[in-house]
């Protein structure tokens, strides 16, 4: 019987540099041998960009809070039937750079939509899969900020641009997540250098696959 996969989420306040950290992470666990599917939310798979690309779009500032909720968690279902299910019930390793947490944190507590709430709807979209393991990469939204403005190649999208204010409730919302999932999220300080986080994330994750192989 093939073994089960193990999914990985990574998540954290915008300019947390969790997205560099987990693609460096996955290029070294494939160099180890390890069958790995590097994927991101929104988005992952054609439909799911397609959402992610009207959630994001700076020009959509009228967006509604809980239409923002149900798109995320419409983009989330057909990811997860479409590729993050299938690569587990194939026995990979799935890192996908965010997930139902970010969702928790951002539009539940940061938007003030209610953490339950928003639980109820991704738990209508998402059945009973949830990450094995998640990093929650965690940095001062100040200083998150500061790095996304000083890369002038990244392109800043409609969250990016939200208040400083709402990037701290945010935050708030994630560390509140680690208090009511203490032995799934683990929490990683993103203020450190990238050679730090990735060696404090590998070695969590390597832990994690030692009963894997």
């Amino acid at each position: 019987m093939q073994k089960k996969g193990y999914f990985i989420s990574s998540e954290g306040p915008e300019g947390a540099g969790k997205t560099t950290v987990m693609q460096l992470l996955g290029e070294r666990l494939v160099k180890e041998g390890y069958d790995v599917v590097m994927t991101r939310e929104p988005g992952g798979i054609k439909i799911s960009e397609k959402i992610r690309s009207i959630i994001l779009d700076n020009e959509h500032t009228m967006m509604d809070s809980r239409t923002e909720a149900l798109l995320y968690a419409a983009a989330r279902r057909q990811h997860l039937v479409e590729k993050i299910q299938p690569s587990l019930e194939a026995g990979k390793i799935v890192i996908c750079d965010r997930f139902i947490d970010s969702s928790l944190a951002y539009q539940g507590y940061a938007r003030g939509i209610g953490v339950e709430e928003i639980l109820s709807i991704n738990q209508f979209a998402i059945g009973q899969t949830m990450p094995d393991k998640t990093l929650l990469f965690d940095i001062e939204p100040s200083l998150g900020l500061k790095r996304i403005n000083a890369h002038s190649t990244r392109e800043k999208n409609r969250l990016d641009v939200e208040s400083l204010y709402f990037h701290q409730k945010v935050r708030e919302g994630y560390l509140s997540l680690v208090e009511q999932y203490p032995e799934r999220i683990q929490v990683i300080d993103a203020s450190k250098s990238l050679e730090e986080v990735l060696e404090e994330a590998y070695k969590m994750v390597k832990m994690e696959l030692g009963i894997f192989r």
